[in-house]
């Protein structure tokens, strides 16, 4: 009898990915708004409603649920959203966990590297350093905290927290949005193009997931980023190579990016790196630890 996993967030291109690549080994389970299959449950976060049955028999939780951090300006609306989409999903969750006096082996929480502050300096960090002081990092901090609730409250055995560098990915997300100018010609780095991008293959962080999954002595917070560190600069650069594209625009401006963006153009301007030895040396190992070899590997027609 295969043991049930549940994930939330069944629309997302991790979520997807996720769930083809564990399903040989378990039985999936999707929290969705609007569910199209028999393994899929409904909930509504507004209104605090979850499908109860979804939960029946349930091992594991993946939670990846949690609005799009770069998809619309900051407004304090916006705000909100970002927090409680991923806080208050966490607490439903639980709480219908408690109502239902169900207790889980494991509860796996998508996290953020922005844990570390919305900066670009020389340090690289782990999982041992304090959390940053800036918007982004106060999401996570939260975000974790909902997560740990779990363990605290004795309904999972354990939690692991993933915190999720920028997922390359085909035909979504931040490399989608950064090929399309460069294949017409309009490419450029972002700013100084100076600013760390810690970043990793869909492969690869559908991998930690499953390897968290199978690994019961894994615990707390994990970086999820690729071994080798990137510039915005290099990544733009190394996409045109990749797509055999030349570069002729100069940098995009920063107080452009401002204007168009307001406070989120600073997660877009700074960054920095983040060790992935934690990972390692629980002994995961990467698909893609080369960044032009990923970019070949999601960008080049198989």
């Amino acid at each position: 009898m295969k043991e049930i996993v549940l994930i939330t967030g069944a629309s997302g291109a991790i979520a997807r990915a996720l769930s083809k690549k564990i399903e040989k080994d378990y039985t999936v389970r999707f929290l969705t708004r609007k569910k199209e299959a028999e393994n899929e449950f409904e909930w509504d976060l507004e209104n605090n409603i979850v499908e109860e049955s979804a939960f029946e028999n349930v091992s594991h939780i993946i939670h990846l649920a949690g609005a799009n951090i770069s998809e619309k300006r900051w407004t304090e609306d916006r705000k909100k959203i970002l927090i409680s989409s991923r806080v208050n999903s966490a607490e439903l969750i639980l709480n219908t966990l408690k109502k239902k006096n169900l207790k889980l082996k494991t509860f796996i929480s998508a996290s953020g590297i922005n844990f570390y502050g919305t900066k670009t300096t020389d340090k690289i960090f782990t999982e041992n350093d304090a959390p940053g002081n800036d918007f982004l990092s106060e999401v996570v901090v939260v975000w974790e905290k909902a997560a740990d609730e779990f363990k605290e409250q004795n309904i999972a055995e354990r939690v692991v927290k993933i915190r999720t560098a920028v997922v390359l990915s085909k035909n979504e997300g931040a490399l989608a949005k950064m090929m399309m100018p460069i294949k017409f010609g309009i490419g450029s780095p972002l700013g100084s193009g100076k600013q760390y991008m810690p970043w990793i293959h869909i492969d690869d962080i559908c991998a930690m997931y499953e390897f968290a999954l199978k690994n019961p002595e894994m615990e707390g917070s994990y970086n999820a980023s690729a071994p080798q560190h990137t510039t915005n600069e290099n990544l733009t650069k190394l996409i045109a190579n990749v797509l055999n594209k030349p570069l002729l625009m100069p940098n995009v401006p920063s107080f452009i990016l401002k204007l168009i963006f307001g406070e989120l153009a600073d997660a877009l301007l700074e960054g920095s790196r983040a060790s992935s030895e934690k990972i390692q040396k629980a002994g995961f190992e990467f698909q893609f630890p080369d960044l032009k070899m990923a970019l070949e590997d999601l960008l080049k027609n198989k």
